[in-house]
């Protein structure tokens, strides 16, 4: 491979940015963007030298040949040495329930892929929080907040549509959508998710409201007797599911069964009555981006409103 020359106290190799075709066993270069030297066996081009791979930041773990560093909260990964690509998943916030006959609160969206990172640099990472529950009868719930990780952008969950005064409310867009709303008769239709992050919200029917949509599939929609389960959540490498849909409400004088979170998070639904029986909606898990569940009718406190989304997470994976 030509380039290279001999001194009296030196030998220059040649210098590529990346692996150069037509090369032969023996043939040497200095790799710029790695900052090794690398030798063609014959069939590949492999490194001489590659300097140690350590990095900051989050809690860090092992599994196996792999290291994890998780992001509960916001904070910085910072390469100290070496360069490496990184697996990552950007889970955003869970969005919260409405309140009043409402659907599920629809899950953070994800982003999930490779990254190469580069001695020296430290990386933003930004962890959304769960919205909350809607806070009064007849409220909307708020939507998840944005996780962010290597410039990448992973866009927090729809709320859900609840009952306003005799109008059924569809749920909203986001990461992925809130359930649609249904009570006294008719239903709405569930919101919509971000493509490729996430899925719809299902849609309400009579008395009974649509599931939020999850991460791996959308939220199920009620039929005039049971509320949407919401949608199931992502699979991640390491094996566990995150970013499930929230349960829809339902209107429990009417009969109804409410709906359940989806896995990976999500919270149920509610159904209690004005009399104060039945279950309470149930929140989304922390750090998994699950919708919060939707309520049932006519909320008087707290607890028997919608509930909050759950948190959303990072994590980076490398090979050790």
């Amino acid at each position: 491979m030509a380039g290279g020359s001999i001194g009296p106290t030196s030998v220059n190799v040649p210098q590529h940015s990346s692996d150069p075709s037509g090369a032969s066993q023996g043939d040497m270069y200095y790799n710029t963007t790695a900052s090794t030297m690398k030798v063609h066996n014959g069939s590949v081009w492999t490194a001489i030298y590659e300097e140690p791979f350590t990095a900051s930041g989050g809690t860090t773990s092992t599994s196996g040949i792999y290291t994890f560093h998780t992001f509960n909260s916001s904070g910085s990964f910072q390469v100290l040495s070496g360069n490496r690509t990184v697996d990552y998943l950007i889970q955003a916030g869970g969005a919260g329930g409405s309140s009043d006959r409402s659907g599920g609160g629809g899950a953070g969206g994800k982003r999930a892929g490779t990254y190469d990172v580069t001695s020296g640099n430290t990386y933003s990472i930004v962890v959304g929080g769960g919205g909350a529950g809607g806070p009064t009868d007849e409220s909307y719930g708020s939507a998840g907040g944005n996780s962010s990780a290597f410039s990448l952008t992973a866009t927090g969950g729809g709320t859900s549509g609840f009952q306003s005064g005799s109008t059924m409310l569809s749920g909203v867009a986001g990461g992925c959508g809130g359930g649609g709303a249904g009570g006294d008769g008719s239903g709405a239709s569930g919101g919509s998710g971000t493509s490729g992050q996430g899925n719809a919200g299902g849609s309400g029917a009579a008395s009974c409201s649509g599931g939020g949509g999850g991460t791996g599939g959308v939220g199920v929609n009620a039929t005039t007797s049971n509320a949407g389960n919401g949608g199931p959540g992502y699979t991640w490498v390491d094996g566990v599911t995150r970013g499930g849909g929230g349960g829809g409400g339902v209107d429990k004088r009417q009969n109804g069964t409410p709906g359940s979170g989806g896995s990976g998070g999500g919270g149920q639904g509610g159904d209690m009555t004005l009399s104060g029986t039945g279950v309470y909606a149930a929140a989304g898990t922390a750090n998994t981006g699950g919708g919060g569940g939707g309520s049932g009718c006519d909320p008087t406190n707290a607890i028997s409103m919608g509930q909050a989304g759950g948190s959303g997470v990072v994590i980076i994976r490398y090979v050790s």
